[in-house]
């Protein structure tokens, strides 16, 4: 078994994003700019958006929080969105979710400018993934399929099954697995026997938020695992996968914390930079 470790290669992407940074500032005069729309007081949020914050400054990006109350109106929240689409200095721009109920959260979505949409939710970008076309890919999945590179693991003829079918995880994650070659199979909370199609899978993805939902009994002998999960337990953050009872069954598996949770925001930083050259150099 081996640990797929993405604090490293998260660390390792940063460490390559500051030197294009200053790249970009000594040859361009140009500094990445990202924008974060935030909403309310969920702790989960707000502690998200400040590691986020803190990556930024870390590899030289500019970086700005738009604070606001939970009682926020949808107009308010769209011209926040409309002065940012407009500011040339802001080269990514990130709603973070979920959204109180009385905000339309697609339309919110669909408001960002497309060449700013570093979040890869905008319905043009989701379509561009599906057609395997560029644009930007949610960072969550794209995590992934980095983290899956660098330990050399070839998807292509590989049975997939992604458990959960979310617009942020679960869809895109189907998609770049089968633009890579791989057959995948998607389940959800209708899918009647999850076991029949994990125990088929060369590969594992999950990302629901429930603790311990793939066990031993529901994987084949050196299966890889990606557990995109992730929960509060006890004062403890776990995935979705039993690590301890799986870890000696599997070829490969992410840990929670520490796997796919610091890949996303490394591809959230990398996709800032792309924007930034994409429409300013």
């Amino acid at each position: 078994m081996q640990i797929l470790d993405g604090k490293a290669l998260s660390n390792k992407i940063k460490d390559e994003l500051k030197i294009e940074v200053e790249s970009l500032k000594k040859n361009h005069d140009v500094v990445p700019g990202l924008a974060v729309i935030l909403v309310g007081a969920d702790p989960a949020s707000q502690a998200y958006v400040s590691m986020k914050s803190k990556a930024c400054k870390a590899v030289g990006i500019y970086s700005i929080v738009h604070e606001m109350p939970s009682t926020i109106s949808h107009p308010e929240i769209l011209e926040i969105i409309k002065m940012m689409n407009n500011n040339n200095y802001i080269d990514g721009i990130l709603v973070q979710l979920p959204l109180p109920d009385q905000v339309d959260t697609i339309s919110l979505l669909e408001a960002v400018d497309v060449s700013k949409d570093v979040d890869g939710f905008h319905p043009y970008n989701m379509g561009q993934l599906v057609q395997g076309l560029d644009g930007f890919v949610p960072c969550t999945p794209l995590g992934v399929m980095e983290l899956l590179a660098e330990y050399n693991i070839d998807v292509k003829g590989l049975n997939a099954c992604v458990v959960g079918a979310s617009n942020i995880v679960g869809k895109p994650m189907a998609s770049l697995l089968l633009n890579a070659g791989a057959t995948v199979d998607i389940c959800h909370i209708f899918t009647k026997d999850l076991k029949a199609h994990t125990l088929n899978a060369d590969i594992v993805l999950v990302g629901v938020g429930k603790p311990d939902l793939i066990t031993p009994d529901m994987l084949k002998e050196g299966a890889i695992v990606v557990d995109i999960g992730i929960n509060k337990v006890e004062n403890k953050l776990v995935g979705d996968v039993s690590f301890d009872a799986v870890k000696e069954k599997v070829s490969y598996i992410t840990p929670v914390p520490g796997g796919v949770g610091p890949m996303t925001i490394a591809m959230l930083l990398k996709n800032t930079v792309e924007a930034a050259k994409a429409r300013r150099c």
